[in-house]
C-alpha cells in the first residue's frame, strides 16, 4: 500500500523530503478517514527550523479517527473511536520510551449518537465535549484527573432546520465544538441551521446550558470557527458558500454580532469546480492573518486582519500541491503551516511570512493515508 502512495506522489509532483535530527522537534498527530488505506492515527515530528517532516508513522489502529484533540497535560490524546463498534469516545495515553512515541488506549465511552464527531477539551481539563453532524448532537463528557474519561453527563439534541440548501440543511447538523478563551461559553456551529449555538459551561457539573445563537448569510451552512488571539472578533467558515463571517465578539456577555462575511474563493472560480466547499479555518499565532482551507478549489485562502476592525481582505490563494484540503494547520511558531490532503494521500508544508501572510511551498510533501486532522500538541 505504500508503495502505491510514493507511486501517487510521483503523478503529483511530490518530492519527499524526511526530517534533520534536532531536539526542538514539534509532534504532529495526524487523524484519518474511514476508508483505505488509512488504518488510524498518525504520529509525526516538525522540525521549526527548516520546516521538515519525519515520515508519519502509525501509532493507534483504529476505524476513521478523524479529529483529535489532546488533554492540555500532555496526555491522553482524544479521539472518535468504533473499535467497539458502536460510536464512542477514545482516550488514549501518550509515551515516549527512549523518545520513541507510542498510544495505548486507556478507555472509552459511548457518544450516544452517530456520525462523524468533532473533539474539544477545556483548558483545565475537566470536561470533553464531541459534536456529532450526522446525529445532530452535543456530547458532554466529565474527564478523572488523570485525563481518562469518566462518564458522559450529556447529550443534547438540536433541532430546527433552516431548509436554504436542500438536503443539506434539512436537519441539525453540529459540525465543530469549542469554548471561549475564559473557559466560560462554548460554540457550536451547525451547518444545517446557519447559526452558531452559544451554551454557557458549568465545569463543576460537566454540563451545558443554552445561552445564544450567532447568526451567518442564509445558506452559509457554518462549518468551523476560531477567536481571534485577542478574543476580540470570532471568524466563522462557512462550508456551503465558501465564505467567512467576522463576529464581534463580547467576552462578558458571550455575544456574537455579524459585521462582515467575506468569500474564501470567487463565485466563478467556485463555478468552474464540480465540487467545491470551505472545511478549515485558523488565525495566525500573531494576530495579524486568518487562513481558509478550499476543497474542490484545492487551495489555502490567506486574509490580512484590521488591526481595528477585525475585519479580513484577501493576500492570496495558494494551491495546496494535493487534492482536497479537508484540515491543515498552524505549527505554535507561526513560521509553517501543514496542508493535509485527504484523496492525495499528503501532508503538504509551506513557510509563512510573517509580514504579508503569504505562503511558499517548501517542498516537503510526505505520504499520509487519507489524513483529515492535523493537531499540534500545543495550541
Amino acid at each position: 500500500m505504500l508503495i502505491r502512495i510514493y507511486v501517487a506522489f510521483i503523478l503529483l509532483g511530490c518530492s519527499v523530503s524526511l526530517a534533520q535530527e534536532a531536539p526542538e522537534a514539534m509532534d504532529v498527530w495526524l487523524g484519518s478517514g474511514s476508508r483505505k488505506p488509512s488504518t488510524g492515527i498518525y504520529h509525526a515530528t516538525l522540525n521549526p527550523k527548516f520546516g521538515t517532516l519525519s515520515t508519519p508513522t502509525l501509532v493507534a489502529d483504529m476505524r476513521g479517527p478523524g479529529f483529535l484533540a489532546m488533554h492540555p497535560s500532555g496526555s491522553p490524546l482524544y479521539a472518535k473511536s468504533s473499535i467497539d463498534g458502536s460510536t464512542s469516545v477514545a482516550a488514549y495515553a501518550v509515551h515516549r520510551p527512549d523518545g520513541k512515541v507510542s498510544l495505548t488506549l486507556v478507555n472509552t465511552i459511548e457518544i450516544g449518537s452517530p456520525g462523524t464527531a468533532h473533539v474539544a477539551v477545556d483548558a483545565t481539563g475537566r470536561m470533553l465535549l464531541t459534536a456529532q453532524y450526522g446525529g445532530s448532537s452535543v456530547a458532554v463528557f466529565a474527564l478523572n484527573t488523570d485525563g481518562s474519561i469518566k462518564e458522559r453527563t450529556q447529550l443534547i439534541q438540536h433541532e430546527g432546520a433552516s431548509k436554504v440548501v436542500p438536503r443539506r440543511q434539512n436537519r441539525p447538523h453540529p459540525h465543530w465544538v469549542g469554548f471561549s478563551r475564559d473557559n466560560r461559553f462554548v460554540f457550536v456551529p451547525d451547518l444545517g441551521l446557519d447559526q452558531v449555538v452559544i451554551y454557557k459551561v458549568n465545569l463543576a457539573a460537566s454540563k451545558l446550558t443554552r445561552h445564544g445563537v450567532g447568526v451567518v448569510p442564509p445558506g452559509s451552512g457554518p462549518r468551523h470557527m476560531k477567536f481571534h488571539t485577542t478574543a476580540k472578533w470570532a471568524y466563522v467558515l462557512n462550508e456551503l458558500e465558501l465564505s467567512v463571517t467576522v463576529f464581534d465578539y463580547d467576552t462578558q456577555a458571550g455575544t456574537l454580532i455579524p459585521k462582515q462575511t467575506v468569500l474564501t474563493v470567487p463565485k466563478e472560480q467556485v463555478a468552474q469546480e464540480v465540487f467545491a466547499s470551505a472545511s478549515e479555518i485558523r488565525v495566525h499565532p500573531n494576530g495579524r492573518f486568518v487562513y481558509t482551507a478550499n476543497r474542490g478549489h484545492d487551495t489555502i485562502t490567506a486574509f490580512r486582519v484590521n488591526e481595528e476592525s477585525g475585519e479580513l481582505t484577501v493576500v492570496e490563494r495558494e494551491p495546496i500541491r494535493g487534492a482536497t484540503p479537508r484540515n491543515f494547520n498552524i505549527d505554535p511558531t507561526g513560521r509553517w503551516l501543514l496542508a493535509a490532503g485527504q484523496h492525495s494521500h499528503t501532508l503538504t508544508v509551506f513557510a509563512v511570512d510573517q509580514e504579508t501572510g503569504g505562503l511558499t511551498y517548501n517542498r516537503a510533501c510526505l505520504p499520509v493515508p487519507s489524513p483529515i486532522c492535523v493537531l499540534f500538541e500545543h495550541e
